[in-house]
């Protein structure tokens, strides 16, 4: 353990979002106690060893010539790529020996069900994960100096949301599919960024520690899995208690695959949510650069693309996200983000009795799979409906494009 903390770790646990405390409550999980409080901010200073000697390596070597060799591996296998250069053979015989713990039928299981919560699965993770995730502006400081201003808001969302399709989609995680090749794409940028942003004159360590450090790197994973799927209890969307232990199940294993030490992989879905929990308390700390992320995301949705009244469909859609997001975070936080106080909750209080009898019909023989297919469709066309350019996971961060 280290003996210097960086500043940015609050002397004390910080609250968490009322929807993560009261599931905490449910599964009796109490704030991380003193040691494991200083864990996570001794956590801040650490990277992903494996990836970052890589990304090493590929410097030193040049990364225009050896990113082909990466992608090629990636796509099709290190014994595809005629003799590797060690580093690489090293990194791809690691990740291609899957754990014998992955439960391939357990990962299936999980896609089915988050396929299953539909446009509100994605809202969620949109409106409440990712927008509230801009309280964490010890994070923010890696994104401010990675482009997200000038990129813009809705374009790393579309990326986001794109990992996640491919991470749900039949088959995704299986060796060499679209998920586990998303994901092992974003542990490369994620790297990339890290020896990026730590050698610029501005970067102080000593106050924000390591660019995409586990910490960071641990809340991202559950925020982006498991926040949703906490906060969906909260529209009506539910699942049996086998289908929240697959779901934790895909986070381990993402995880693992995105470089997430063992110690931030969760065991079951009570655990997933002490991680959550716990993460959270050490990273809620907003300041100007919380507004700064924000503010941008309610008007994201001005720029959507439909086929049909365009303009209204527009201004419903915002109505619609930024009465999400006052749902779930709450007067406080959207003040805290720079975001309007008074909203009217009204798309998740229209939606609950809908996605009630939606998620108590899946319990019939055959409903899982239906809701999935329906689920899916849905997910489908609001993706299309975020940009009309084609989405390249890191194509927001231009480090991804560089070292292309």
């Amino acid at each position: 353990m280290t003996t210097t903390i960086p500043r940015r770790h609050p002397a004390a646990p910080r609250s968490v979002p009322v929807g993560v405390a009261l599931m905490s409550a449910a599964f009796g999980i109490r704030k991380p106690n003193a040691e494991e409080f200083l864990r996570l901010g001794d956590c801040l200073t650490q990277g992903d060893p494996a990836m970052d000697s890589l990304v090493e390596w590929m410097n030193d070597a040049g990364v225009g010539a050896n990113r082909p060799l990466f992608e090629r591996a990636l796509e099709h296998g290190i014994e595809s790529v005629p003799d590797a250069p060690e580093p690489l053979r090293d990194f791809f015989t690691a990740v291609e020996s899957t754990p014998d713990w992955v439960d391939y039928s357990k990962l299936e299981l999980a896609a089915q069900a988050l396929n299953s919560g539909g446009c509100d699965g994605l809202y969620i993770a949109r409106d409440v994960a990712l927008l509230g995730g801009y309280s964490f502006s010890g994070f923010n400081q890696t994104l401010l100096r990675t482009g997200a201003l000038e990129k813009g808001s809705n374009k790393r969302f579309a990326e986001t949301n794109q990992w996640a399709m491919d991470v749900i989609v039949d088959g995704g995680l299986r060796r060499f599919g679209v998920g586990y090749r998303s994901t092992l794409r974003v542990r490369l940028i994620h790297s990339l960024v890290r020896r990026h942003v730590v050698a610029m004159p501005d970067w102080d360590s000593d106050a924000y520690g390591l660019p995409i450090n586990q910490t960071d790197m641990a809340a991202t994973m559950v925020g982006a899995l498991i926040a949703p799927t906490v906060g969906g209890l909260g529209m009506g969307l539910f699942v049996k208690p086998s289908e929240y232990q697959a779901i934790a199940h895909l986070a381990r294993y993402v995880g693992w695959l995105m470089g997430v030490d063992e110690e931030f992989l969760p065991k079951d879905f009570r655990d997933a949510v002490r991680i959550l929990h716990h993460t959270s308390t050490a990273l809620s700390t907003p300041d100007e650069t919380s507004e700064k992320l924000a503010r941008p995301m309610i008007d994201d949705p001005l720029s959507w693309q439909y086929e049909y009244f365009q303009t209204v469909r527009r201004r419903i859609e915002r109505s619609k996200h930024l009465s999400v997001s006052a749902y779930f975070l709450g007067a406080k936080a959207m003040g805290q983000l720079g975001l309007p106080t008074l909203v009217v909750p009204w798309y998740p209080v229209v939606r609950i009795p809908v996605n009630t009898l939606q998620s108590a019909a899946a319990f019939l023989p055959g409903g899982r799979e239906r809701a999935s297919e329906r689920g899916r469709r849905s997910q489908k066309r609001f993706t299309e409906s975020l940009t009309t350019a084609s989405v390249a996971i890191g194509e927001s961060t231009p480090l991804a494009t560089h070292a292309a």
